[in-house]
């Protein structure tokens, strides 16, 4: 099955609402779609791809690309919580040492 229709209609949306934002914001900074394609280190065809909401690009370059441009993919609270909370999951892992032991009387 074709993986653009195997996503369901928000999946879809979201994808293509990022790439109007990518648009926005390279045109915000008078960027050329091959100025934002350097930047991001893809090509032109995969930078349209990604203005145009395509779903088969790379998360990351995507992701990549917004960033760039400015686009708040996360609220900052609320990245600053999970991020918070991941710490607190591994500081819970980490195991003090037992004592040693020594039975030699």
């Amino acid at each position: 099955m074709n993986q653009q229709n195997s996503l369901s209609p928000s999946a879809r949306e979201a994808a293509r609402l990022l790439g109007l934002q990518v648009r926005h914001g390279r045109r915000e900074r008078r960027w050329t779609l091959i100025d934002l394609a350097a930047r991001v280190g893809v090509s032109e065809v995969t930078l349209r791809k990604v203005e145009k909401g395509d779903v088969t690009v790379a998360l990351g370059t995507a992701f990549e690309a917004a960033a760039l441009v400015g686009v708040t993919l996360f609220d900052d609270d609320e990245l600053r919580r999970h991020l918070h909370a991941d710490r607190l999951v591994l500081l819970n892992r980490i195991r003090t040492p037992r004592p040693t032991i020594d039975n030699d009387f």
